[in-house]
């Protein structure tokens, strides 16, 4: 099984949409999510999604993009939540 990381949500999205599994979601100090993907044929896919060769069905994609981005919702709003208290001990986020 491959695993894969992006912290492109498109091509996060197209993943799942071709059966990929979401194994986990982190930050880095910018912020910035980074996808954990695993699955079979990542990086055919991934190939695929950069040279204009991928083939989704739309609404997969877009329950996928929407799921992702309600994932990313909720844990903003949960890190929120913790920095209204003091910074100690924290560690990083992960979802799977």
């Amino acid at each position: 099984m491959a695993h894969f990381e992006t912290t492109d949500i498109f091509k996060g999205a197209f993943f799942l949409s071709s059966g990929g599994n979401l194994s986990g979601i982190s930050f880095n100090d910018r912020q910035i999510a980074t996808f954990t993907l695993t699955g079979k044929n990542l990086h055919k896919l991934d190939s695929d999604y950069h040279t204009g060769r991928a083939l989704v069905n739309p609404v997969l994609l877009r329950e996928s993009l929407n799921h992702l981005r309600d994932i990313l919702f909720e844990m903003q709003d949960r890190r929120g939540k913790r920095n209204d208290r003091p910074a100690r001990n924290r560690q990083p986020q992960r979802v799977g």
